[in-house]
């Protein structure tokens, strides 16, 4: 069921949209992740400045107390030395030593004085000489709080206030003593407030904080720095409970705020946090480029398949040992078979021809010896019998590290092309033919003339040797041998000359298949000079044979370079017909030169203009009226199929050289 909702929401989802939701969850997890981790260390901080201030707020009630156990302390003993002087007379030295034992034991005390009923002193310790003496010298606050503790019978202190000469600030505490329900003087007390703090407040204490008291209008009566001044961010106030003052205690942490990174604990948190979100950027970016070369791959993929599946051209994958791995499917329409009856097979192949058998076995045997042809062609056959000829290209597969696994082929089927090259050879046949048609109209007038004169020798030596037969019958004589023999042999001689001007030109005409052999090119020249003499005689042009005896010779079709000769001839000595008799030589030389033999036709007529030389060897193209402009086309194309080639270059003389060139044979 599960897989099914997969399935839907794949297909209802747009696929712009399944990328961003398949990162969604994880990336709210690294998000609250990251919350997490920005919350704990805020956490950590709030608790510590928390635990600092909760520290802070015993600390000063620590001290505050200990400021009121100070302070009661001296009650209690000014207290109790005021019951004493008014129980029972006491010596003023006596006194003296008592407020001196007093200021020993509590330093805060600045001064200790004995009244009378009148406000005179009577004794007094640790008298400040500019400070006031009695109570009419008194500070206003201290005079209230003397007047407040006579009125109400109980110690009080006075507001703190300056001392003499701008010194510390102090305060008074006021014991008043009655003696049977009558006033009989008071004792007042003078605190120093900075050596309170100072005797009162630890070391360890004033290193952390700065102490300080200060009074209602929150203006600085005294304070103890140890380690420099406040921060501001630890702070409390703490009043003094004490009767008649209003003084309260001021503590100031020196610490700072808590820093982000508290502890190691936090701190090894915060890293492994970070590690973590670097780690899973990275797989994150990982991932993505992944993806993105994984989706990149598969368009390269289906790009390649698509390009694969849409060539007309076979491609053949094979290992080391011949088996083949790959196909495509234009390899498969060749040879008519699917692709899981090619892949995995190993040699001999379904498509291999039996009458070509040995080739391939004679092939696979090099391929496996690492010898493989790059380029041959060759026959398969299809599952239907039909033979196919191929085209095949080979060459080494290699893998991305540089080592060849297989061999990777290419294949072409040729048949369209092998049709081609067998009509356009019977087109050529046909033109050749045609050619040597149009050569024998040209001169059919020519051998009528050539033919008539063997013809009429004939017929006169025949007639001739007719009447002597005639004559030995009328005259009942012998017939005389020696009259008839020679007029009979010229008869035979003429009748052998009509004989050899009919049989060249039927071998000229003759269609029949190109065949090569061993030609020599002074007893061709001479198998044609009949006719070339015929089309010389025409336009009066003389014939000068320079082909020696002892040329090699050629592998060619003998017919196809007489045509050449004949076309080569014809166009020299038409290029005479408008020359001065005397010009109208047509040379014909053949010499060796680098190995091949080189024969030319050489005119003294008008030469070739150089916009015709452009296209004198193309087709259909001609100079002259009737002409059909084949005959130089097909001369090119009957050596180039001997291999050799065809030119032509002004003639120092005047007029034009024609030459081939064909390799020697021995």
């Amino acid at each position: 069921m599960q897989k099914l909702l997969i399935r839907v929401r794949r297909h209802l989802l747009p696929p712009q949209l399944r990328w961003p939701l398949r990162f969604l969850l994880p990336a709210m997890l690294v998000l609250l992740f990251i919350a997490v981790l920005v919350w704990l260390p805020w956490q950590a901080r709030e608790m510590e400045s928390n635990e600092r201030q909760e520290q802070l707020i015993a600390d000063t009630l620590w001290v505050e107390q200990s400021l009121r156990f100070e302070f009661n302390r001296s009650e209690e003993a000014l207290v109790g030395l005021g019951s004493e002087l008014v129980s029972q007379p006491v010596a003023t030295a006596t006194v003296q030593l008592r407020l001196a034992q007093l200021i020993n034991n509590g330093h805060e005390l600045r001064r200790i004085r004995w009244l009378d009923a009148n406000d005179a002193v009577l004794a007094e310790r640790g008298a400040d000489p500019a400070g006031p003496t009695g109570a009419a010298t008194l500070p206003t606050v201290s005079r209230n709080a003397w007047d407040y503790a006579r009125a109400t019978r109980k110690g009080r202190y006075s507001e703190p206030y300056k001392g003499a000469a701008g010194g510390p600030a102090v305060v008074d505490f006021y014991a008043p003593l009655y003696r049977g329900g009558h006033y009989a003087g008071s004792l007042v007390a003078t605190y120093d407030l900075k050596t309170l703090l100072d005797e009162t407040v630890p070391w360890w204490f004033a290193q952390d904080n700065a102490i300080s008291l200060i009074d209602r209008d929150d203006r600085l009566l005294a304070r103890r720095v140890a380690a420099g001044p406040g921060r501001g961010v630890y702070t409390h106030k703490r009043a003094l409970d004490l009767p008649g003052t209003s003084m309260t205690l001021s503590t100031d942490s020196v610490k700072g705020p808590p820093r982000l990174l508290p502890n190691l604990l936090v701190g090894s948190v915060i890293v492994l946090g970070l590690g973590l979100l670097a780690s899973l950027a990275a797989l994150w970016r990982h991932i993505a480029r992944r993806l993105l070369a994984e989706g990149a791959l598969r368009q390269q993929m289906a790009f390649r398949t698509a390009m694969e599946n849409s060539l007309v051209t076979g491609l053949r994958a094979r290992d080391l040992e011949g088996r083949v791995t790959y196909v495509n499917p234009a390899f498969c329409q060749i040879v008519g078979l699917p692709r899981e009856e090619l892949v995995g097979k190993a040699p001999p192949m379904a498509y291999w021809a039996p009458e070509a058998m040995a080739e391939y076995q004679q092939r696979f045997a090099a391929v496996l010896a690492g010898n493989v042809t790059p380029q041959f062609e060759t026959i398969f056959q299809r599952s239907d019998g039909v033979r196919i000829p191929v085209l095949i290209f080979e060459a080494p597969l290699v893998d991305s590290d540089g080592r060849q696994t297989g061999w990777m082929g290419s294949i072409l089927d040729i048949s369209e092309r092998k049709n081609a090259e067998e009509l356009a050879r019977q087109q050529q046949e046909k033109l050749n033919a045609s050619a040597r048609l149009a050569t024998m109209g040209e001169i059919s007038s020519m051998l009528a003339h050539e033919l008539n004169q063997p013809l009429a020798a004939i017929s006169s030596y025949t007639t001739g040797a007719l009447n002597l037969l005639q004559r030995a019958t009328d005259q009942h004589t012998g017939v005389d041998a020696a009259l008839l023999k020679p007029a009979l042999e010229q008869a035979s001689t003429q009748a052998r000359r009509a004989g050899q001007i009919i049989r060249s030109v039927h071998e000229f005409v003759k269609k029949r298949e190109p065949q090569r052999q061993v030609v020599r090119m002074h007893t061709l020249v001479e198998g044609i000079a009949t006719l070339i003499e015929m089309q010389a005689s025409k336009h009066f042009v003389s014939i000068h044979n320079d082909i020696p005896a002892s040329l090699p010779a050629v592998s060619a079709d003998r017919m196809l370079l007489e045509q050449v000769l004949l076309n080569l001839t014809r166009n020299g000595i038409e290029a005479m017909q408008d020359v001065a008799p005397e010009r109208r030589v047509l040379k014909i030389t053949g010499a060796v030169e680098a190995g091949q033999v080189v024969v030319s036709v050489i005119d003294q007529g008008h030469g070739i203009a150089p916009e015709v030389a452009e296209r004198l060897f193309s087709s259909f193209f001609s100079t002259k009226a009737e002409g059909m402009g084949m005959g130089l086309s097909i001369c090119r194309t009957a050596i180039e199929f001997h291999g050799g080639t065809l030119t032509h270059c002004d003639n120092p003389g005047g007029g034009t050289r024609f030459r081939f060139a064909l390799s020697a044979q021995g």
